[in-house]
């Protein structure tokens, strides 16, 4: 009888521990995710207010582009309010208890219209055709004269209405047919930028660039069909490839960036730049803008959340053309 109550005793013990055990075990998974619960509602917080700066960037910037166009209609240029996104981030701090905000705005007019190379009854223009392979015929590129040539004929195949090839290395709808995965010709304006990658010709390695050499993406646009390139905020490359299309001397883009860079410089009228007095295709060149890019960055701690925007801006204000949210990173 004893040694049976000691035996009961033992096997009490036993299973006294082993609920002690499931008891522990499920405190610590329930406190576990507890905090993963207390964690996700954190992240969720922030992840919302870091969406408030964003949304409050963007908003900054549109007034910014809105009133400078109520104040001077007549010209755009980097010495203006909005081209200073240096100043407009450093004051972003004050604006909220907590986390801040990294503004930018670039505008679009100073890039190449990809899209003007077709007008609107679906012909090519020749005189964009031949800029283009001005712009792609760069150093910075790096495209040999047969190389530059194939991507002309080929953006050309994809964008005109028609479908017969154009040169010896241009491509229709049955190339693209005929790849691996095959999808067909758009025959028609580029939706995006990235549209480019489908094309004939065109690598990453030439669209986005190398550690040696420069990509095309960063100087073209899809948005604006008039073809006209602001030559007040026209990057030194696009400049370059201006001068070398208007006088075959790319040395004269030096002479623009020195020009617009110096304070008493008349901006309002592309003919007072150094050497375009006669020139007169206005169908090319202009000093103001009607399409940019907002990039706005918000900042809580170490978690980030990222805005961009193409918007339209006119006598009426700012249309929002394009809009894509990145999310937060922890």
């Amino acid at each position: 009888m004893s040694r049976l109550l000691k035996d009961n005793g033992g096997f009490a013990l036993i299973l006294t521990i082993l609920i002690i055990s499931v008891i522990v075990t499920l405190s610590l998974e329930l406190n576990s995710s507890t905090r993963t619960d207390l964690q996700s509602a954190a992240n969720f917080r922030e992840s919302v207010r870091l969406g408030c700066i964003v949304r409050s960037g963007f908003n900054i910037a549109a007034a910014i582009l809105i009133e400078d166009n109520e104040n001077n209609e007549e010209v755009d240029s980097l010495r203006e309010d909005w081209a200073d996104s240096d100043d407009i981030s450093s004051r972003s701090a004050s604006m909220f208890e907590q986390g801040r905000f990294e503004l930018s705005i670039t505008d679009l007019s100073g890039k190449i219209q990809i899209n003007s190379l077709v007008d609107e009854d679906g012909d090519i223009d020749e005189n964009h055709k031949k800029f283009l392979e001005t712009f792609l015929g760069l150093k910075e590129f790096g495209l040999d004269p047969e190389k530059r040539e194939s991507i002309v004929d080929a953006v050309t195949d994809w964008m005109d209405e028609d479908d017969e090839v154009t040169g010896f290395r241009g491509a229709e709808n049955p190339y693209y047919q005929a790849l691996p995965r095959p999808y067909s010709c758009r025959n028609g304006r580029l939706n995006s930028i990235e549209e480019l990658l489908l094309i004939r010709g065109i690598t990453k390695e030439i669209f986005y660039g190398t550690e040696k050499k420069k990509g095309i993406s960063e100087y073209l646009t899809v948005y604006g069909n008039d073809g006209k390139i602001n030559i007040n905020t026209a990057d030194p490359v696009v400049l370059t490839a201006l001068a070398g299309y208007i006088s075959e001397s790319e040395d004269m883009a030096k002479d623009w960036i020195a020009y617009r860079e110096k304070e008493s410089s008349d901006l309002s009228e592309f003919n007072k730049y150094p050497g375009l007095l006669q020139f007169d295709d206005y169908d090319l060149l202009c000093t103001t803008s009607s399409y940019f890019e907002i990039e706005s960055k918000g900042f809580i701690d170490t978690m980030s959340k990222e805005l961009r925007c193409i918007v339209k801006r006119d006598d009426d204000g700012v249309e929002i053309l394009s809009w894509k949210s990145i999310l937060p990173l922890i």
